[in-house]
This record gives C-alpha cells, sequence and structure tokens, in this order.
C-alpha cells in the first residue's frame, strides 16, 4: 500500500477551491480511498491493509480501555484535521484524541480545528515518508501535542511531544521490548508495548 502524490499547485492560495474541488472528485471515485491535502499535495492512500487494519483497532482498543472514549475525550478514526500550513491543507489521521466537543469545532471543509486534537496516530503504508517527514511538519505546525508513529517500515515506535513551527521539539524512538508511556495530557495514562504494537500491525504475507 502506498500513498501517491497526485498534484502540486504552483499558487494554492488562488487554486484552494479547486484543489479541494479535485480531492471531492478523488473521493467519489476512490471509495475506500484516503484523500488528504498536506503541503499543497494531494495524498491518496489505498484502503489498508490487513495487518494495517488491525494494528488500528487494536490500539484503538487499548485507549478506550482506559477511559479516553468517554468523560473529557473521544477516541476517533478517519477524522479530518484543518492544517494552517495553506488555505486548503487538511490531514486525516489514522487515529485521534479529542476533546469530546471536537464536533462543534469544524473549521473548514468539515474538518475540526487542530485546537481540539491532543493526539494523532500513524500506522505507515507504502509510503511511510509521508507520516516520518511530511506529517512531523504538517501536525507540528498545527500544534497538535503528541504525534505517535507506528513505524512497521523500520519497527520502530516514535513519539513526538512538544511542536514548535512545523517541527517537534522532543522526538523519541522506541525499540520492541521497551514500554512506553504516553504524555497524560491525552486524558489518561496509556502505556504501550512496542512489541505487541508491532506485531498487531505486522503485514501479512500472501500465500502463494
Amino acid at each position: 500500500m502506498s500513498a501517491a502524490a497526485v498534484e502540486r499547485p504552483h499558487a494554492p492560495a488562488h487554486k484552494s477551491l479547486l484543489l479541494l474541488e479535485q480531492a471531492d472528485q478523488l473521493m467519489e471515485q476512490l471509495p475506500g480511498y484516503r484523500v488528504e491535502i498536506l503541503g499543497g499535495d494531494l495524498i491518496v492512500t489505498p484502503p489498508s491493509d490487513f495487518g494495517h487494519a488491525r494494528g488500528l483497532s487494536s490500539l484503538r482498543d487499548t485507549f478506550a480501555a482506559v477511559g479516553l472514549n468517554r468523560g473529557e475525550t473521544r477516541v476517533l478514526e478517519g477524522l479530518g484535521l484543518w492544517l494552517p500550513d495553506g488555505p486548503a491543507n487538511f490531514a486525516i489521521p489514522d487515529l485521534a484524541v479529542v476533546d469530546a466537543d471536537a464536533g462543534e469545532r469544524v473549521a473548514e471543509y468539515e474538518c475540526v480545528d487542530p485546537a481540539a486534537f491532543r493526539m494523532v496516530l500513524e500506522i505507515t503504508s507504502g509510503n511511510y515518508v509521508n507520516d516520518l517527514r511530511t506529517k512531523v511538519a504538517a501536525y507540528g505546525a498545527a500544534k497538535v501535542p503528541v504525534y505517535v508513529i507506528v513505524d512497521r517500515k523500520h519497527e520502530r515506535l516514535h513519539v513526538l511531544t512538544e511542536p514548535i513551527e512545523d517541527d517537534y521539539a522532543m522526538h523519541r524512538i522506541h525499540v520492541p521490548g521497551e514500554k512506553v508511556a504516553l504524555p497524560e495530557s491525552i486524558g489518561a495514562e496509556v502505556t504501550l508495548d512496542v512489541t505487541e504494537v508491532l506485531e498487531d500491525a505486522r503485514r501479512i504475507t500472501p500465500r502463494r
């Protein structure tokens, strides 16, 4: 599974409406695909492979089990996040922990104001550079407090905190065998077993 950049407009301030219209068309033409605009590029990602879907489901269960899907927060998949680094940029993180009133804070294009997000999480696909670089800059610029990356390419877990401009001041990398406590600012105490997280998200080799 890989994500492809479709177009990079030369004047996004003047072509933002056209770019959003193109995103709408792609969503209609490619049901099940994820369409995002990052840094002025249209990014199209095919549907999840089995390991990606299984890993995401397990992580959602982990966050829900500690109470993050009730009270002051919600755990959501596929929620649009409006990005402040361009006139038409938005991302759709695999998983997000948001304030319970996030539905009342829609910004543009049915995407939610980034201030409602406490954490975003991505599980890498074929084009892992988007998650490891492009989205680091995007989520940092949006001031999302915590960004977690399940890096299936290198079999590591990244936890980024303290957003600064288009980056994060703190970027910790964790390997199998470690247990990682996420910042309590997301709304509860969450500890991730890196081995289990990577195993759940591991790609399944097709039978020949």
